[in-house]
């Protein structure tokens, strides 16, 4: 693994700077809290890259989309950090404690950001990460973290892990010119809370280098050692001879319908589709590491402590849920008025 680069040490330096403001998360029952895991590590050229996962098409929820490994809090005294940790070692296999480790690595919190809504209902916290590895040592293999360390899918709960350059969610284009079919960025407009926020859309490009299966979808084509060593456990294909083949014609459309639960045509695609929530997490996170702006428009506010707040001032954000009394736009508006 490359030494890290000059912008990639500063990144890094402004995370661990960063301080949240005052948090409503621990206001919230312990049903309504989640946390998601910002895992950061260096490529071989010294930059930074973010670990994604696309969730199985068996979740109740969001299913076959793209998201940082997260989930929900298992009781009140259990930080953001180990929530997000916990769920990061249930759902692609980053071990616990850094003595599970191979040898030379480890992983640093660096920070956390502030919270987010989720449509639903649950403040979501975003735990930034660093998984920092071994240098190089003559006689022995260069370190390389997709290797060595990711992943050991669950596959009830993630379909595959890839990994995405994190500078580039602060760009309209791809960073490296990418050949892959669509588009890097799009994004639109839309009214939610008390105005209009920009919803944004990143194609990841994936390659054998970059994509982890869960399992082999049946479209795809393999070598005899992938064949012979799979026991519906990971298959990393950067040890393969994986081919990703998109379909014929395939684009990316201005802003994503549901994705098909059907998670061979998931996996199949030339680009991975991050939008929503987990897009405007990144954004952030990436404006903080690299004291930059997005080169495309971004509305929505840092986080949604105040929205949180306001919500709870309501009565919302209950202990249960009542599946038909879901979180509605006129419900957001009433609690954009509401007093603290």
């Amino acid at each position: 693994m490359a030494a890290l680069s000059p912008a990639s040490k500063s990144a890094l330096a402004r995370l661990r700077a960063f301080r949240p403001p005052p948090t409503s998360y621990f206001r919230c029952p312990v049903k309504r809290r989640a946390a998601v895991l910002i895992l950061l590590y260096a490529d071989r050229r010294g930059d930074l890259r973010v670990v994604l996962t696309i969730r199985s098409s068996g979740l109740k929820n969001y299913a076959g989309q793209a998201a940082l490994p997260g989930g929900k809090a298992d009781f009140l005294a259990e930080t953001p950090a180990q929530t997000a940790r916990r769920e990061a070692w249930e759902e692609v296999g980053l071990p616990l404690h850094d003595a599970e480790l191979p040898p030379g690595y480890s992983v640093e919190h660096l920070t956390e950001l502030p919270s987010v809504l989720a449509v639903t209902e649950l403040a979501v916290r975003p735990c930034v990460a660093y998984l920092k590895s071994p240098a190089p040592s003559e006689g022995n293999r260069q370190p390389d973290v997709t290797r060595d360390i990711l992943p050991k899918l669950n596959a009830t709960e993630v379909a595959a892990l890839f990994t995405a350059p994190f500078y580039n969610f602060l760009l309209d284009a791809d960073l490296d010119g990418s050949h892959a079919p669509g588009l890097w960025y799009t994004g639109t407009t839309n009214q939610w809370y008390n105005g209009y926020w920009r919803t944004h859309a990143f194609g990841v490009p994936v390659s054998p280098s970059t994509l982890f299966l869960a399992r082999v979808p049946t479209s795809y084509t393999h070598s005899r050692r992938l064949r012979s060593s799979f026991r519906g456990e990971t298959t990393a294909t950067s040890d393969s001879t994986v081919t990703i083949a998109a379909p014929s014609g395939a684009t990316v459309l201005p802003l994503p319908p549901p994705l098909p639960s059907n998670e061979d045509e998931v996996l199949r695609r030339p680009r991975y589709r991050v939008f929503g929530m987990t897009a405007r997490i990144l954004v952030d996170c990436a404006k903080v590491a690299y004291a930059q702006e997005p080169n495309f428009l971004h509305t929505a506010p840092f986080g949604d402590e105040e929205m949180l707040n306001r919500l709870l001032a309501v009565g919302r954000m209950r202990p249960e849920k009542n599946e038909n009394d879901p979180l509605t736009l006129d419900i957001l508006k009433e609690a954009a008025k509401a007093k603290l």
